[in-house]
């Protein structure tokens, strides 16, 4: 197949791209950059300029193309709120460009927007006052299942973990050192369910090679890991005290990274395993931030 892959050189759309290639598809690319068009180009793929405010050129691209996996996102947290909005105008305009066409479209999503004792896949994100904003790019993405698209969801847990990580847990790991202590909040007993990139990337082909229309598919390794012992490991490797904080103080201790942080989201993958044979092969979370290069310094994250 040819793929039209949006965050083609994120840090989870990297390891897509290179699933797909080594699988023996061919890639279409969505790069910003010259910089991001070069790597994309080193890696085999093929190039298309743009970003996510061109919303008639990602639609000529997906048309150009077998089918989509769109793992871009703005992670820009001071506005959040309009990166959601974005979001769900490149899945409207994608979808378009695909409908009637049974095309497959996997759509990037999270585990932690949805509030259960056990977040499993037949649990629907629904759009609400108080509902997280990205739920709405969910709910357009299935949408386009009743237009003639094979449009799934990929949920990905608060961490996607591996070398080159530049997402939540680095950010805590920067906090400790900022702060001079590894905190957790409360008890620390709130769960983090967690994912090897590379085995996120293999559920992303699978969901394009074999995925149904409608479905949510699961990218959980570990189900939950106790947000406790993730401060332990941080304040084992910096060498720095592991300490209790109030939900108040924990607003600013850790900044906007506190909600997520505090949140309670265990999650199960079974349906997903047993619909698509996919079974994680890399290490776990706590494995994987117990090793040294989570602290080494970080190269900035490169522009798509």
């Amino acid at each position: 197949m040819q793929v039209f892959v949006t965050g083609a050189t994120g840090f989870v759309g990297s390891a897509v791209v290179q699933e797909l290639l080594a699988a023996g598809h061919t890639v279409l690319g969505l790069a910003r950059s010259d910089q991001a068009a070069a790597t994309l180009a080193r890696m085999g793929a093929t190039v298309a300029r743009g970003d996510l405010a061109d919303a008639a050129g990602l639609a000529d691209a997906a048309r150009r193309c077998d089918g989509v996996i769109h793992t871009a996102f703005i992670h820009d947290f001071s506005q959040f709120e309009a990166s959601c909005a974005t979001d769900v105008r490149v899945i409207e305009a994608i979808g378009a460009a695909l409908a009637g066409t049974d095309k497959p479209l996997v759509v990037t999503s999270g585990i932690a927007l949805i509030d259960s004792p056990l977040i499993t896949e037949d649990l629907a994100a629904v759009v609400g006052a108080h509902s997280i904003p990205r739920a709405a790019s969910e709910v357009a993405t299935l949408a386009l299942a009743q237009q003639g698209v094979r449009a799934s969801l990929v949920r990905l847990p608060p961490s996607v973990h591996g070398e080159g990580d530049h997402g939540f847990v680095p950010r805590l790991i920067d906090i400790a050192r900022e702060r001079g202590e590894s905190a957790y909040i409360k008890a620390g007993e709130n769960r983090w369910p967690g994912v090897h990139r590379r085995d996120a990337a293999r559920l992303f082909r699978l969901a394009l090679e074999a995925g149904k229309a409608g479905a949510r598919y699961h990218a959980v390794h570990d189900a939950g890991v106790p947000a406790r012992t993730l401060a332990e490991l941080i304040g084992k490797h910096l060498a720095l005290p592991v300490v209790s904080k109030s939900r108040e103080e924990a607003a600013a201790h850790f900044g906007w990274l506190g909600f997520f942080f505090g949140r309670d989201c265990p999650a199960s993958s079974e349906w997903t395993r047993a619909q698509l044979g996919w079974t994680p092969r890399e290490c776990g979370l706590a494995a994987d931030l117990d090793q040294a290069h989570y602290y080494a310094p970080r190269p900035p994250a490169l522009a798509g």
